[in-house]
C-alpha cells in the first residue's frame, strides 16, 4: 500500500507554478507603482483557478483573397491566413519516430541553401548528436563547395534548452564556433516569466509560465511539420505524428519567415554561451512588457500578412486573364496548406479563431482528434458537446503518458489526466452525448503517446479531406500560454486523403474506447489530493 500523503507533501505538490502565479499576483500590485515609473508593465499570469471563457469571435463571410478556387467548405480559412496550393503529391505522411528522424537525417546531409530547426528542444543523448553531426558535414560540405552557401538556423525554447549542465546549448556551441557566420541559434524567452517570479520558480518549473513549442523542420524547400520534438524518445518509442512537404517552396519560405520572426525577439546564443538580444529589439524579461509584445506581434503578422497581399494581388492578374486564370489554377493544383499560428502572450489567435469556427460549423460530419495531454479548454469542450458532429477522441492512456513513472510531484501528471478525461465523460454521459463522443485510450507496451490533432470527414465520406498537425495540443497552455504552430491541409487528392486515412487508422487501431467502468479500473484510481490541486494546475500543462 503506498504511504499516506502527508500535508508537507501536498503543499509542496501545490507548489509547483500555482503558488507563484497567486505570489505573482501579490508582488505585481506591490511593485505596480515603481513599474509605472519605468514606464513598463508586469502582465498577470492568466487566471489559475477558473478559465476564463472567451465569446467566440462571430463568423466573418467568405471573402475571394486566395478562396477563389478553394474546397467550398473550408475557403473561409483564407479569410484568416494565407492559403498555399500544392500539388497533393508532394505531401507525404510519415508513421513512425524512425521515419522522421531518418528524414531528418537524409535532408540535413544533402541541404545546399537551408536548413531551419525549430523545436521545444534539441535532446543531449547520441541520437542527438548524430543529428547535430549531419549539420557539421552540411556546414563543412558547404565551406569547401564555393557554390554552396548553406544556413543553418535554431530556434528553441530559452528555459527548456537551458536546463541543466549538460543541455540544448552545449550541443550547439561547437557549431557556433566553427561556423559562426553560418549558423544562428536563438532561444525564445516567454515574457510572462520576469520579475520575482523568474527569481524564484526553480529551473524544472519554469517553463510552465510559457514556452516556444513550435516544431517545424525545413530543408532547402522541404518541410517537416510535427509535433515531435528534436530528442530520442521522439527518434524511437515516442509516437507522434508527421507530414513531409516536399518541394513546396512557398510553404517552405513562409515557415523559414516564421521562424526568423520569432528568432529575431528571442535571445541569440554566442559563440561562449552568453545571450543578447539582437540590436533594437526589446528584451522579453527585462524591458517593457507591452512593448516587447507589441514589437513581437508586428514583426510575425507581418509574416502572416505578406503572402496573404501576393495571393490576393495573384487572384487579381488571374481573374483579368483567362489564359492566366487558367495557368494559376494548372499550377496550383488540388491541395491547400494554411498556416496557423497561435501566441497568446503576443497578442495573435490565429489557430484558436480557425479551430473554434472548424468545430462550430461541423454538423453532421465527423471528427477525429487526437491529444498527447487531453485537457481541452472549456471552449472547445463546449463546442464539441454543443454540436451535432460525431467525435472520436483519442488521448493517452495512463501508462503512454509522458509523465508515467516520472519521480516527485510529476508523477501524478497521469492521474491528472485520468480525472480530467472523467470529468468530461460525465458531462457527456449527462448530456447524453454517448452515442455522438467517443473517448478512445492509446496503449502500447514500452512506447508513450504525444500525437495531436484532427481528420475531419464530411457527411457521408469515407475519407478525411482536412487535418490539422502541428503542436497544439486543443488544451489551456497551447491556447494561452505558447507559441504554436500547426497546418491545416484540405485536399481533394483522393490519394493523399487514402494517406491521411491510414495514419488515422493506424493510431485509433492500438486504442481502446473508454467506458463507465475504465474509470473502475485500478490503475486509473486518482487520489484525493490530484483531485484537489487539479483544477488548481490544470492550466499550467
Amino acid at each position: 500500500m503506498a504511504a499516506p500523503m502527508t500535508w508537507n507533501r501536498v503543499v509542496y505538490s501545490v507548489y509547483t507554478p500555482a503558488v507563484f502565479g497567486v505570489f505573482t499576483r501579490i508582488s505585481d500590485r506591490f511593485v505596480r507603482t515603481h513599474d509605472r515609473r519605468r514606464g513598463s508593465s508586469l502582465l498577470l499570469l492568466a487566471p489559475l483557478l477558473a478559465e476564463a471563457d472567451p465569446t467566440l469571435a462571430s463568423s466573418r463571410p467568405p471573402g475571394s483573397t486566395g478562396a477563389a478556387r478553394l474546397h467550398s467548405r473550408f475557403h473561409w480559412i483564407a479569410d484568416h491566413v494565407p492559403a498555399f496550393r500544392v500539388p497533393g503529391g508532394r505531401i507525404h505522411i510519415l508513421h513512425t519516430p524512425d521515419e522522421f528522424y531518418q528524414a531528418m537525417k537524409a535532408r540535413i546531409k544533402t541541404a545546399k541553401r537551408r536548413v531551419v530547426l525549430a523545436s521545444l528542444y534539441l535532446g543531449t543523448g547520441p541520437l542527438e548528436q548524430d543529428l547535430v553531426n549531419c549539420m557539421e558535414e552540411a556546414l563543412k560540405r558547404s565551406q569547401e563547395d564555393t557554390a554552396a552557401d548553406l544556413k543553418v538556423s535554431v530556434l528553441l525554447d530559452y528555459t527548456r534548452g537551458s536546463r541543466g549542465k549538460n543541455n540544448s546549448r552545449t550541443m550547439l556551441l561547437p557549431l557556433l564556433q566553427r561556423f559562426p557566420e553560418q549558423m544562428r541559434v536563438c532561444l525564445y524567452h516567454t515574457p510572462d516569466l520576469r520579475g520575482l517570479l523568474r527569481l524564484l520558480v526553480p529551473e524544472r518549473f519554469n517553463e510552465t509560465i510559457g514556452v516556444q513549442h513550435i516544431k517545424a523542420y525545413l530543408f532547402d524547400d522541404s518541410l517537416i511539420i510535427s509535433g515531435a520534438n528534436l530528442s530520442d524518445s521522439y527518434f524511437t518509442n515516442r509516437q507522434d505524428r508527421y507530414v513531409l512537404l516536399e518541394d513546396c517552396r512557398e510553404v517552405a519560405d513562409f515557415f523559414a519567415e516564421l521562424v526568423r520572426a520569432v528568432g529575431d525577439v528571442s535571445l541569440q546564443l554566442g559563440p561562449d554561451d552568453t545571450v543578447h538580444m539582437k540590436e533594437g529589439m526589446v528584451h522579453p524579461y527585462k524591458g517593457n512588457r507591452l512593448e516587447f509584445s507589441a514589437s513581437a506581434r508586428r514583426q510575425i503578422m507581418e509574416v502572416m500578412n505578406t503572402p496573404r497581399t501576393q495571393q490576393h494581388m495573384l487572384d487579381l492578374e488571374c481573374s483579368q486573364d483567362s489564359d492566366l486564370e487558367l495557368e494559376c489554377g494548372e499550377e496550383r493544383s488540388d491541395t491547400w496548406v494554411f498556416p496557423l499560428v497561435q501566441m497568446k502572450p503576443l497578442g495573435i489567435r490565429l489557430d484558436e479563431e480557425v479551430t473554434q469556427r472548424l468545430l462550430r460549423e461541423a454538423g453532421g460530419d465527423t471528427v477525429y482528434l487526437t491529444s498527447g495531454y487531453f485537457n481541452l479548454t472549456r471552449t472547445y469542450m463546449k463546442l464539441v458537446l454543443g454540436t451535432a458532429a460525431d467525435y472520436r477522441i483519442l488521448m493517452a492512456s495512463p501508462e503512454v503518458n509522458g509523465f508515467f513513472g516520472a519521480k516527485g510531484v510529476a508523477g501524478a501528471i497521469p492521474e491528472a489526466y485520468v480525472h480530467l478525461a472523467h470529468q468530461f465523460y460525465r458531462k457527456v454521459c449527462d448530456l447524453g452525448q454517448q452515442g455522438r463522443v467517443h473517448l478512445h485510450e492509446y496503449h502500447r507496451s514500452d512506447w508513450t503517446f504525444h500525437a495531436k490533432g484532427l481528420w475531419y470527414y464530411l457527411e457521408g465520406k469515407h475519407h478525411p479531406c482536412l487535418t490539422l498537425i502541428g503542436s497544439p495540443n486543443f488544451g489551456y497552455r497551447s491556447v494561452h500560454r505558447d507559441l504554436e504552430a500547426q497546418i491545416a491541409i484540405v485536399t481533394e487528392n483522393e490519394e493523399l486523403q487514402a494517406h491521411l486515412q491510414k495514419e488515422q487508422e493506424m493510431l485509433y487501431q492500438r486504442s481502446t474506447e473508454v467506458s463507465g467502468s475504465t474509470f473502475k479500473q485500478p490503475n486509473r484510481y486518482v487520489k484525493l489530493w490530484v483531485k484537489l490541486v487539479t483544477p488548481l494546475i490544470k492550466n499550467f500543462f
